[in-house]
């Protein structure tokens, strides 16, 4: 499908600079862009990219003031990278969905499917299973006995999804993501470590994604719970009964320790760990490895180990890199007041 950069600009709310019947029919970053394609300058780092890329049309902001002439049509809009997420939103949902149920996909009697629904070859569903309408399950996937999932899901291939566990509307999880893996319960005894059977649950509400291979763990009892609009991303931990907020998103390989409550609209860089039974209030980020191992509260940026504000945290590196002076200082003044006291 082709549009117009007046189409375009209808849609987002934007006005156009140049040819306003300029066509487009795919995306390209602004450094590969081509004629046919659209793009969008948002980052003053690739400012320079605008003068000479062959994109037909660029998203930029309306304060974006060109030091030369670009010949590319521009679509000036408030926020160019928000503008081009609802495009690729849109494009993604014009593409054909899944339906039909595969010859080859296994599902037991008295799991209900609903209308629309995609269930793809060697998938695998169990007894009391229910799957709203338009949700798509990938080959592979394997979805135990009296999971609930809701509509308009999408379950990529090797998802696994354990016994009892809630899913809501409008979900998205990842290849190779585990759901309802028993937490990490175990009591020491005499002659090792005894299990803690974990009997709970994972319930994942509204609108929440899940990267591949990231596992969240069922609760000892009770459920683990991610809130609506959560985004999580590739390779995360989520320990048994931790609780994740409406809309907080997490990058890749952060850790959660059991039990620990985060709040909503939070942000957490890579790496990040959060030790166990702790809270983490509403609006908090924490940059790329920050360890975090106590309560925090809200409405704050966060940075290491223990996180500190960043204006502290800079003053601290800078310090520590000059700790091998200072250490030598130090030992020569303790050279020269032992001499003083010798004499």
């Amino acid at each position: 499908m082709e549009f117009t950069a007046k189409q375009i600009a209808d849609y987002i709310g934007g006005k156009v600079e140049g040819d306003e019947n300029a066509t487009i029919n795919t995306f390209a970053k602004i450094e590969e862009g081509r004629k046919g394609a659209i793009s969008f300058l948002s980052n003053p780092k690739y400012y320079h990219y605008i003068y000479d890329t062959e994109a037909s049309i660029v998203l930029v902001n309306k304060d974006f003031a060109p030091e030369k002439p670009v010949k590319a049509t521009l679509i000036r809009v408030d926020n160019a990278y928000e503008c081009v997420a609802r495009l690729l939103q849109l494009y993604a949902a014009a593409k054909p969905r899944r339906q039909g149920i595969d010859p080859l996909a296994s599902i037991a009697p008295t799991a209900k499917i609903g209308d629309g629904a995609y269930v793809g070859a060697f998938a695998c569903i169990g007894d009391g299973v229910t799957i709203g309408a338009n949700t798509q399950i990938y080959p592979h996937t394997v979805i135990d006995s009296g999971v609930t999932i809701g509509e308009g899901c999408l379950l990529y291939p090797n998802v696994t999804i354990y016994n009892g566990c809630k899913i809501g509307n409008n979900v998205i999880i990842h290849a190779g993501s585990v759901i309802g893996a028993d937490g990490f319960g175990f009591a020491p005894g005499n002659d090792g470590y005894d299990k803690i059977p974990q009997i709970g649950i994972v319930t994942i509400e509204d609108n929440v994604e899940i990267g591949a291979n990231t596992c969240v763990d069922r609760s000892t009892m009770g459920s683990t719970v991610i809130k609506k609009g959560a985004k999580l991303d590739n390779l995360i931990q989520v320990a048994h009964n931790v609780e994740i907020g409406e809309n907080t998103v997490m990058s890749a390989q952060v850790g959660i320790a059991g039990s620990t409550k985060i709040g909503s609209w939070c942000m957490f860089g890579g790496q990040v760990g959060i030790a166990g039974h702790i809270h983490i209030g509403d609006r908090t980020s924490f940059g790329a490895q920050s360890g975090v191992p106590g309560n925090t509260k809200g409405n704050q940026t966060l940075i290491g180990t223990p996180p500190m504000e960043p204006k502290a945290y800079f003053k601290s590196q800078a310090i520590f890199r000059k700790l091998p002076e200072l250490y030598k200082e130090i030992n020569e003044l303790k050279k020269q007041v032992e001499e003083l006291r010798n004499k």
